[in-house]
């Protein structure tokens, strides 16, 4: 517990931490901005529905700005692939300052939307002729500057990314600014480690495991400075990767890492979408994370997760806004829920027993698994977490005559209007009654960004 004098003292209305929610509940917020015990008379009332604000664990940042401009149908079957061309082409006119105008515009959406910590799975390291910046971190730094404008907690994943197929081929020309060596990528890492704080954390990405030779990856992981940590991976998330690995390698995925890695609560699984029922089994063994991200794996036409098989066997999932197609933690939820549905023809299907409240399922497993593959002090408003958290407003209609028992399906599940009203992170008021306290500053220099995107 910190010794830190408080600076703020709350007494919640409603509280939700751990499992349920907790009638005037108090506790209070040191200068350091974490969370202390309460103490002192005359509490600030919070008069709503507090709880800890939500981790995004994936986010490509600069893809947020590219929204809607690869759905028009293209010659022949459009599927991920056709997709990651545009997303190439536009990936190119990215540079520094633009990202960070960029990634600092959704980190706010992320705010207002019930994020309060993303996970940047970040592979945009050097000028589009991959040619490295005068300092080679340029990119990542203006994503640790952006998180900072915004006040979301980072964990940052700059990506190793060195090869353009399971087959070994090289880099295409448009891939080539996400290529390091191993040894520059260790040097990036080292840099960027420099800037840790209680507000950021760098990990290690694995783009994929056709995008990195097995000695790669190994001798990145083994490293000393490396053993601890967040160790994210894009893994099984379309079939043609699944039957390119197959060709190759003799194995699923999934199957292949389990069989060569040394996968644990450490790890992340992105999408890992195409699994087998024994690969289903030993993802939720090995106490790793479905880092999950339904509304981009729908736009992508990727698939559906083993949502029910998972959770029975105990596996562990959290949620990502990945491409950002829409940036809320509730969409992600509602359509994890909601594909299941459909391809089960079922209902509640996250559920495991009569009379659990599938929101609250949901959100307690995402809280807790996005926690764990973050690797920050946040997911709870206990004594020396970081004081995050976001108050839903109970005068909000999605919330109308809700109690303890029903309000969490009706933020879920109650239609498309926010009813986030306010968000602390880090100790600090960043949305007030709806607003960001920093958003026309940071949306307005987004949309010169755009313009300027838009005319080149």
């Amino acid at each position: 517990m910190s010794d830190t004098a408080a600076v703020y003292q709350f007494e919640a209305g409603h509280l939700w931490n751990g499992a349920q929610w907790h009638a005037d509940a108090t506790f209070g917020v040191d200068s350091t901005g974490n969370v202390i015990a309460a103490a002192g008379d005359s509490p600030e009332y919070l008069d709503g529905w507090v709880l800890p604000g939500m981790p995004n664990l994936h986010s490509h940042a600069f893809q947020r700005a590219m929204v809607g401009l690869a759905e028009r149908r293209g010659p022949g079957d459009d599927s991920f692939w056709t997709w990651r061309e545009t997303m190439y082409g536009f990936a190119e006119r990215i540079d520094p300052d633009t990202l960070q105008a960029i990634a600092a515009q959704l980190y706010v959406e992320m705010l207002k939307a019930g994020y309060t910590q993303v996970c940047e799975f970040h592979y945009l390291h050097h000028q589009p002729d991959g040619t490295p910046y005068a300092q080679p971190e340029a990119m990542s730094l203006a994503l640790i500057e952006a998180a900072r404008e915004a006040g979301i907690a980072l964990t940052l994943l700059p990506v190793l990314y060195m090869s353009g197929g399971f087959d070994g081929r090289p880099l295409s020309p448009r891939q080539r600014r996400f290529g390091n060596s191993v040894d520059s990528y260790l040097q990036l890492l080292g840099n960027l480690r420099k800037h840790e704080s209680k507000d950021v954390r760098v990990g290690v990405a694995l783009h994929s495991l056709r995008a990195i030779p097995e000695s790669a990856w190994r001798s990145v992981i083994e490293q000393d400075a490396l053993k601890s940590g967040p160790i994210h991976i894009h893994i099984a998330e379309q079939i043609g990767e699944v039957q390119d690995c197959l060709a190759t390698r003799g194995a699923r995925p999934v199957e292949w890492l389990f069989d060569h890695a040394p996968v644990d609560h450490r790890w992340c699984l992105v999408h890992a979408t195409h699994l087998t029922e024994t690969e289903t089994l030993r993802l939720a063994k090995s106490g790793a994370v479905a880092g999950l991200c339904p509304t981009t794996e729908a736009n992508l036409g990727d698939g559906l997760f083993p949502l029910a098989r998972y959770l029975h066997a105990g596996g562990r999932l959290g949620i990502g806004s990945d491409s950002h197609i829409s940036v809320s933690p509730v969409e992600e939820l509602r359509w994890l829920e909601y594909g299941q549905r459909l391809s089960t023809r079922h209902r509640n299907v996250a559920a495991a027993h009569a009379g659990d409240s599938v929101g609250e399922t949901l959100w307690r497993a995402a809280l807790k698994g996005g926690t764990q593959a973050a690797d920050l002090p946040v997911g709870a408003l206990d004594a020396g977490m970081r004081a995050d958290f976001i108050m839903l407003d109970h005068a909000s209609p999605a919330l109308t005559a809700r109690n303890a028992r029903s309000v969490m399906d009706g933020f879920l599940f109650a239609g498309n209007v926010s009813p986030v009203r306010d968000v602390m992170t880090g100790g600090k008021w960043m949305v007030r009654d709806g607003r960001h306290r920093d958003e026309m500053r940071i949306t307005s220099r987004y949309r010169l960004a755009m313009e300027r995107l838009a005319q080149a």
